[in-house]
């Protein structure tokens, strides 16, 4: 895949007016006690809603399916367009492997308070247990306040009995690694690495299409009866890497218009893209969907289909996979999230 920020203009050699075009769809907002105002914000959601947690951005998970915001096919969910075009929306190789699931879930994440600390299973265990794909993801920080930070990784030396007996004694979070954290940090999460979002913290999650989370230790906090939470140590001691890392943040060097690789993985490739002049990128020999998210400012996209649409911070867009370029024009400097399947 090349990109070509000089010359602007894109030849059109599909004229098919019934073809597929770029998506936005109805973010699922969920409630939550630990939800902030910042998704509200961002998304310049109207009338402000506070308290709201997550907002998921495009999702094929059961029970939480997107569906369709823009266009002729507005109302029409994930599911019916998957299951009606293919390989044409998410690309052959894609569905070959995923068939008539979604292979990711595009979330925002507003965190007011810590949330517990949590593990997911890899594929080949998420498959025996629950019948699922696993969960590996990636976080982007949007926001954060002064004191913001989050977990991920061991900083020292652990076992599975360790593990054990670190919850039961309260020490857990001594042995995570803790990050302070700024706006633009990243952190590749692969399956079985021990985390947690903290208090102030909002964040651009990527993640493969699973709902299985093991949760593993919640500061002995209790619910309005006096319940402690549900917690799956011994299922979560399995699923566990118990390696120490030398470094769990992903390092990179923004640059501006010219896309700056973050992640690369079996499950996603994300790319960061920063611009304000007109990027062209070309997707002919990619035969996957692409995902955009923007972060920051404003743009228009035309694709070489004669599409054309307008995209405002905190709005995502699902790419279908015949798409061949696009052409993006900033109307102010401008950020955004790139992503797709390799």
């Amino acid at each position: 895949m090349t990109t070509n920020n000089n010359t602007y203009p894109i030849e059109s050699p599909l004229e098919d007016l019934g073809a597929l075009y770029p998506f936005k769809f109805q973010p699922i907002l969920k409630s939550v006690i630990w939800g902030g105002s910042d998704i509200s914000e961002f998304k310049n959601i109207s009338p402000r809603q506070d308290g709201i947690g997550e907002s998921w951005e495009i999702s094929g998970v059961e029970d939480n399916v997107s569906v369709v915001s823009n266009g002729e096919l507005a109302g029409k969910s994930l599911d019916e367009l998957l299951s009606k075009h293919k390989e044409q929306l998410i690309g052959k190789k894609v569905y070959n492997k995923f068939g008539n699931t979604f292979p990711l879930l595009i979330k925002f994440i507003d965190a007011r308070d810590d949330l517990s600390i949590q593990v997911h299973p890899n594929d080949e265990l998420a498959k025996e247990r629950h019948n699922s794909f696993g969960k590996t993801e990636m976080w982007y920080v949007v926001k954060s306040t002064p004191d913001a930070f989050l977990y991920t990784g061991f900083a020292s030396p652990m076992t599975a009995d360790e593990y054990i007996e670190t919850v039961k004694n309260n020490t857990l979070t001594d042995k995570l690694q803790k990050y302070n954290v700024t706006p633009g940090d990243v952190f590749f999460l692969p399956a079985g690495r021990v985390h947690a979002i903290g208090a102030g913290c909002f964040i651009a999650e990527i993640q493969q299409t699973s709902n299985i989370t093991y949760r593993i230790y919640d500061y002995n906090r209790k619910d309005a009866q006096g319940n402690s939470r549900e917690l799956h140590t011994e299922l979560a001691k399995d699923a566990i890497d118990y390696k120490v890392y030398n470094n769990y943040q992903t390092e990179y060097s923004p640059q501006m218009n010219h896309p700056v690789e973050l992640v690369t993985c079996e499950y996603f490739t994300t790319n960061l893209l920063e611009m304000d002049i007109p990027i062209a990128r070309h997707y002919e020999n990619l035969d996957s969907f692409v995902i955009y998210i923007c972060m920051q400012g404003h743009y228009t996209l035309k694709d070489n289909k004669g599409n054309s649409i307008f995209i405002e911070q905190g709005e995502t867009i699902l790419l279908p996979a015949d798409t061949q370029s696009t052409l993006i024009i900033p109307s102010e400097t401008s950020k955004l999230l790139e992503t797709y399947i390799k």
